[in-house]
């Protein structure tokens, strides 16, 4: 295992505390009723983001950022501004899931509820 690796898994650990559940590619496909090829494609396209998670560290994705059959909506939208303000995949996957006085919970259940725009106003303020 690379130092990145190794710096990538331990910074994934600690997530587990944060992150109620987690989902795999395959399982994630089912929920989106798509191919593990377009999950792959979401990925690239920067509309999830999955993280090697577990003893064997494949890649994984947290669940509530699919709600139903679809993605939340507007997770790719926050997903671009914290990308924009220099937080990596870790880091945004931690942010989304930590409480925020602001919004009263986390980022990703403040999606959920379809408040994608004060969400991302909290977003690009880490910007700054």
């Amino acid at each position: 295992m690379s130092r990145n690796e190794s710096t990538t898994s331990a910074a994934t650990n600690d997530l587990d505390h944060l992150v109620p559940a987690w989902l795999n590619l395959p399982e994630v496909a089912e929920r989106l009723g798509v191919g593990v090829n377009r999950v792959r494609q979401l990925l690239r396209d920067g509309e999830l983001i999955a993280l090697p998670h577990g003893e064997r560290g494949v890649l994984h994705v947290p669940a509530d950022f699919l709600a139903g059959d679809r993605v939340v909506k507007g997770l790719a939208g926050t997903l671009t501004v914290l990308h924009d303000a220099g937080y990596d995949e870790v880091e945004a996957v931690r942010w989304l899931h930590t409480p925020d006085d602001g919004l009263d919970g986390t980022p990703i259940a403040a999606l959920a509820d379809n408040r994608g725009r004060q969400v991302r106003r909290q977003a690009q303020a880490l910007g700054f």
